[in-house]
């Protein structure tokens, strides 16, 4: 992908335009990370981006994504953003030549490193220090940064969870101090950068700066410093209960619903593992600090994993019973699986037939 990218930069020159990747990509590189989120910065306008790749997009913002090899980037014009929406959106932008005023603009230093169309590594903003030490910090004063986008405050925790970096003490004391400011942001894109702290290998040390900033309240958020962060997303997503403030899918929304009732119960028993499944009970087992190996070996154990290993069809409760069929089928297929599970019934046919009959016979 890079050496598309670096095509990319080539045909912009070629046309008399300045070109650089930026950002992520070559942060990521230079930590040997490995990264596929490859953004372009060019003086070209979003009209002369068009004219040049005839299979690109209409702009947004100033950006224009185009597919070069059947590879999507995103170019994007330098530009100064001149005025702010609701401490978050761009409205009132400027195009302009250079590169190094483009820097000046963004986010974190970290995020400044530039690449050219050879390839070469360029540190316009001298802050390879920041780098190379670990340091997240705004580029400019955090006061104006952080106030001009407050999803920056939430971007500067991600990247000092997913980067083991350390945030340096001017930007972090603003990060509390305008936090309050994240409420005016949508909570789908709140939940985006979440998501990815919740996510990380590094995922304790995001839980304890939102806690320790105090950002976790103004992100309603309040019952965090409960939680156990277990590896899975939705796992840290169930224990906060905040299904109806954060978007989710229906599916999401089950799978919590399940987990929570699940916790509610005996997670051991086998027949709660076999009803809720592997996935709902290695979440609950997460949650509870057990043993997932243990659990593994009790799923793999038991005699069936879901109604249609019963080698009983529910249609032949009723034959057997010589009755009409309703609502004692459920009933008996339910306590059925149940022997089953806890081992007091062999699943076979006859011994199914047996039992059925034995319990339910009237004479």
């Amino acid at each position: 992908m890079e050496k598309q990218a670096l095509k990319v930069l080539s045909i912009l020159e070629e046309n008399g335009y300045k070109a650089y990747i930026v950002g992520g990509y070559v942060r990521d590189k230079l930590l040997g990370i490995e990264s596929n989120d490859i953004d372009i910065c060019t003086s070209a306008t979003p009209k002369e981006i068009k004219e040049i790749f005839k299979s690109s997009s209409s702009p947004n913002y100033g950006s224009v994504n185009i597919t070069y090899k059947n590879i999507n980037f995103d170019i994007t014009t330098f530009r100064r953003e001149i005025k702010y929406l609701d401490n978050r959106i761009p409205i009132k932008l400027k195009y302009i030549k250079t590169i190094k005023k483009d820097l000046l603009r963004r986010d974190f230093t970290v995020n400044t490193i530039c690449m050219d169309s050879k390839g070469n590594i360029l540190d316009m903003l001298n802050i390879m220090d920041d780098l190379d030490n670990k340091i997240i910090k705004t580029v400019g004063n955090p006061r104006y940064k952080l106030k001009e986008d407050a999803l920056r405050i939430l971007r500067a925790i991600r990247f000092a969870t997913t980067l083991n970096f350390t945030i340096e003490e001017k930007t972090k004391h603003y990060l509390s101090s305008y936090s309050y400011l994240l409420k005016k942001i949508s909570y789908q894109r709140k939940k985006q950068e979440l998501d990815k702290i919740f996510s990380s290998l590094n995922r304790e040390k995001g839980i304890n700066l939102l806690i320790e900033l105090g950002i976790d309240k103004h992100l309603n958020l309040t019952n965090l410093k409960k939680i156990t962060p277990c590896p899975d997303l939705i796992g840290i997503w169930t224990q906060l209960k905040v299904d109806d403030i954060y978007p989710f899918t229906k599916n999401e929304k089950d799978q919590m619903k399940e987990i929570r009732k699940l916790l509610s119960l005996d997670i051991h028993d086998k027949y709660n593992i076999y009803k809720f499944g592997l996935y709902n009970s290695t979440v609950a087992y997460q949650i509870k600090k057990e043993s997932i190996t243990k659990l593994n070996k009790v799923y793999k154990d038991l005699p069936i994993h879901n109604q249609k290993d019963i080698n009983i069809k529910p249609a032949d409760i009723p034959k057997i019973l010589n009755k009409k069929p309703d609502n004692y089928i459920k009933e008996i297929m339910t306590a059925i699986e149940k022997a089953i599970i806890y081992n007091k019934l062999d699943n076979d046919y006859s011994n199914i037939e047996k039992y059925i009959l034995d319990k339910y016979k009237k004479d």
